[in-house]
C-alpha cells in the first residue's frame, strides 16, 4: 500500500467541487456525518472536515494536491522535485547535516517532514529576506 496520494487539476468536476465545499464549510469546526449508499452512517472529526474542505479548494483554484504520510520516506530525486532544486544540491544538504537521512544499502531515504521542515525554513527566511528589500527600498524611495 503506497503512503502518498496525488489528486491532479481537473480530475473532480468543478461543479462537485462547488458543491462539496458548501457541504464541508457548513461543518467547519464540527464533525460531519457521512452515510454510505446502505444507510450506514459515519462519523468525521473535524480535523478531518478541515482537511477535506482545504483539498477541495485547492482543486477548486486549479492546484493539484499530493497527500502523504509524514512517517514516508522519500528517494533524494523526490526530496530534490519537492524543493525545486537539483538532486546534487539534495545530497549535498543530506551530507553536510542539514537534514538528516538515513541508507538503505547505498541508496539515502529522508523522511518527508525533514524536507517540508527544510523547505518552510527556507521559505520564511526568503520571505524575510523579501520583506527587508522591501523596506529599504522604501525608505530610499525606490518602492512605490
Amino acid at each position: 500500500m503506497t503512503s502518498t496520494l496525488e489528486i491532479r487539476p481537473g480530475s473532480v468536476d468543478h461543479r462537485d467541487l462547488a458543491i462539496l465545499e458548501r457541504a464541508l464549510a457548513k461543518k467547519r469546526g464540527k464533525t460531519a456525518r457521512l452515510t454510505g449508499f446502505d444507510g450506514h452512517r459515519v462519523e468525521i472529526p473535524s480535523d478531518l472536515v478541515e482537511a477535506l474542505l482545504l483539498i477541495v479548494q485547492q482543486l477548486k483554484t486549479g492546484h493539484g494536491v499530493s497527500i502523504a504520510a509524514l512517517r514516508a520516506e522519500i528517494t533524494t530525486a523526490e526530496a530534490a522535485e519537492l524543493l525545486n532544486v537539483s538532486r546534487p544540491y539534495v545530497i549535498k544538504l543530506l551530507e553536510s547535516g542539514i537534514m538528516p537521512f538515513r541508507k538503505v544499502g547505498t541508496h539515502r531515504r529522508v523522511r518527508l517532514v525533514d524536507v517540508l521542515e527544510y523547505r518552510d525554513r527556507q521559505d520564511a527566511i526568503a520571505s524575510a529576506a523579501l520583506d527587508n528589500m522591501v523596506r529599504q527600498a522604501e525608505e530610499h524611495g525606490l518602492y512605490d
